[in-house]
């Protein structure tokens, strides 16, 4: 499924922030992000004690949640769109992530309508919550 991935998002490496589409159903969805030492944050953050940013769990998040709506929609969110994130709520942190960790990026879309989406997000380390958020989108011409 790296095809609809690269086909949704328009980020690239080292910005791609989402290795594997693994399903969807209804309104619910899951990616993958395995977390490797090369990535290039984790050079400033924090050298000998790696650990992943927190705004870079909320992109992942971010992107898993347009892949899993583009999911939805029968694998494209339609006529050149990109999903731009507009807001950030109730973001908490509940365990480090770093190198080595596979991300589950799951989410429960709770609003699409005329353009304006809603996730609830979580990222997850095995069965432990790592990251949650509310997410909110517009999807807009590039």
């Amino acid at each position: 499924m790296r095809g609809l991935i690269e086909r949704v998002l328009p980020h690239r490496y080292p910005f791609l922030m989402v290795d594997a589409f693994v399903s969807q159903r209804g309104d619910t969805f899951e990616c993958l992000k395995n977390v490797s030492n090369n990535e290039p944050h984790f050079q400033g953050h924090f050298p000998g004690e790696p650990v992943m940013p927190g705004v870079m769990i909320l992109e992942a998040l971010a992107q898993a949640s347009a892949v899993g709506l583009a999911a939805r929609e029968g694998g494209a969110i339609g006529d050149g769109r990109v999903g731009y994130l507009t807001g950030i709520e109730n973001a908490r942190f509940r365990r480090k992530v770093v190198p080595g960790d596979q991300l589950r990026l799951t989410g429960t879309i709770t609003r699409f309508r005329r353009g304006l989406c809603t996730v609830e997000a979580v990222a997850l380390v095995g069965d432990e919550v790592a990251a949650e958020a509310t997410l909110s989108f517009v999807f807009a011409a590039a």
